[in-house]
């Protein structure tokens, strides 16, 4: 399985750019290819990825370390973003091999993507939350979704149980606080998308999706390891109920994509979204043992369904995406449907796992509570310098070699001597002639970028004209694509006859530490050096 997963990724291949895939998948999918490839280290003691993990997770870092590159301005939202958090997460936590000592290490990555988002909180609407968006131009801008408060929240929680700092468990508290306060987890246990900001977050997109809640249950078990309170117990026990609902076949214990795979309109990114809560099942167990009696029959029968499906490719062994299908491939192949697969087997090797470290009981990543506060927020493009004369000329001289380059092609291709066939120009194909007018006009905008050093990394088309929205629903989260009439699989309450309450969500001030700024003020004060302490709980299996 491992094997036909790092197939789709040409990262490791000669002309490869390493943490990168190219369309149709985006950015933060390589993100969760790397807590992937951590696991299946962790699980099975197998470093013939090693290499590539490390590669792949250090390119990608951006210029200030926080996983905000160049050239992911036309894709990156926070959800993006946090999915390379917590893979930089589960490797510290692991002790997965660190970096050269003059790389950046993992859990300083990690401090830095949790740092820049605590900075984009954004209480001008709904009095809260994140917006999926970074950027303003992108599409989803005015969306809040569920799956960027999941990995904000998990992250703070796995911080604060890892380095004992308590101004993270704090910003974990607020993220919950706020979530269930706007509704996205309801008092069934039921967890949607999210919402637009324009009518305060109060209409809720419907869809109910694994990783939304695969995100909150992860967070929570570590909260609970973390403070020991029953109402964290209490509250990854409520998840682990709305979850049943993703559980299908004779014993409801085969994981399915309720929202799109019954009716077979899964797009790319939520092809993979059983691989994230596969994951992180496992990861209650490990800080919550307790939970084992029901998530394990999960997790094994899903496992089981998974492996007797992947019969499919030209080896015949490809993973589809449907496990509740009898064993029968479904025809489809992809990086999500083996991740999905393959998350969902090593989940099952939990009891031959290491537990999990913290700073105090093992962990080796060397941290820094003030890592990304170079880049804090940022919700604007970097500005490139001006373009000098010198810009000009070498895009120009760039420009004239690859025109003489075509031409001379062009030359042989109508040439009589070159089999005896002449071309007309007009029967040329159009993307050639295209090409050459695009070369011919857009020269000094290529010098531009060239000089301007965007990374190796093909830039993506903006996200409102990809598959990332589906080209159906405007402004949505990435995972809550209209899929015709089909309804979410449990249906929300009906509209109240009046108009929908303002959201107010009472969150105590934060003071102090990594993320927070002082009473009164909206000044940003990085995490205390000195604030951290010990963890109090044993987080053997």
């Amino acid at each position: 399985m491992a094997a036909d997963m790092m197939s789709f990724y040409p990262g490791n291949q000669p002309g490869g750019t390493p943490g990168y895939i190219p369309l149709p998948y985006y950015w933060w999918e390589a993100g969760a290819l790397m807590g992937t490839l951590i696991d299946y280290w962790y699980y099975t003691g197998d470093t013939s990825w090693n290499e590539d993990t490390t590669a792949g997770l250090l390119f990608q870092v951006g210029d200030e370390a926080d996983y905000m590159p160049r050239n992911q301005t036309h894709t990156e939202g926070n959800d993006d973003q946090g999915f390379w958090g917590l893979a930089v997460m589960s490797a510290t936590e692991y002790n997965f091999p660190n970096p050269p000592a003059d790389k950046p290490q993992w859990l300083a990555l990690a401090q830095a993507v949790f740092n820049t988002q605590a900075a984009r909180w954004n209480m001008e609407y709904c009095n809260g939350g994140l917006r999926w968006q970074i950027f303003t131009w992108n599409n989803g801008y005015d969306y809040k979704n569920t799956i960027s408060q999941a990995c904000f929240f998990a992250l703070g929680a796995r911080l604060a149980l890892y380095t004992g700092n308590d101004t993270y468990a704090q910003w974990a508290e607020k993220t919950w606080d706020w979530t269930r306060g706007v509704g996205y987890i309801d008092d069934q246990w039921n967890v949607y998308d999210g919402a637009h900001i324009h009518d305060n977050c109060s209409e809720l997109t419907p869809y109910q999706w694994t990783y939304n809640i695969g995100g909150f249950v992860l967070g929570a078990a570590a909260m609970y390891n973390y403070t020991e309170k029953q109402v964290w117990k209490d509250r990854v026990d409520g998840l682990l109920n709305g979850s049943a609902i993703f559980f299908k076949g004779d014993n409801n214990d085969i994981m399915t994509e309720v929202a799109c795979e019954p009716v077979d309109r899964c797009n790319i990114d939520q092809q993979s979204f059983k691989a994230y809560l596969s994951r992180w099942l496992a990861n209650v167990v490990k800080w919550y043992p307790e939970s084992a009696g029901r998530i394990m029959p999960w997790l094994r029968a899903s496992s089981i369904a998974a492996a007797k499906q992947c019969t499919g490719g030209d080896n015949g062994r490809m993973c589809g995406l449907k496990w509740n299908n009898n064993g029968t491939w479904d025809g489809s192949t992809g990086l999500g449907q083996q991740m999905a697969a393959l998350e969902v087997t090593l989940a099952n090797l939990i009891d031959q796992s290491r537990r999990p470290v913290t700073a105090d009981s093992g962990g080796t990543s060397v941290g820094n509570p003030d890592a990304g506060t170079n880049d804090i927020g940022r919700e604007t493009s970097v500005t490139f310098r001006p373009i000098t004369t010198g810009d000009r000329a070498g895009a120009g001289i760039l420009t004239a070699l690859v025109l003489m380059g075509l031409v001379g092609g062009m030359v042989w291709v109508l040439s009589e001597d070159n089999e005896g066939k002449s071309k007309a120009l007009g029967q040329l194909p159009g993307q050639f002639s295209s090409a050459l007018a695009s070369l011919g006009i857009g020269g000094a905008v290529a010098g531009r970028h060239l000089m301007g050093g965007l990374g190796k990394g093909k830039e993506k088309e903006s996200i409102d004209s990809m598959e990332k929205v589906g080209g159906v629903a405007e402004h949505t989260s990435e995972a809550s694509i209209q899929q015709g009439e089909v309804l979410s699989p449990v249906q929300m309450p009906p509209p109240a006859a009046t108009a929908p309450t303002p959201v107010s969500v009472s969150v105590s001030a934060m003071t102090g530490g990594s993320g927070s700024s002082a009473e009164g003020s909206d000044a940003w004060v990085p995490a205390e050096r000195g604030s951290q302490r010990s963890s109090r709980r044993n987080l053997d299996v």
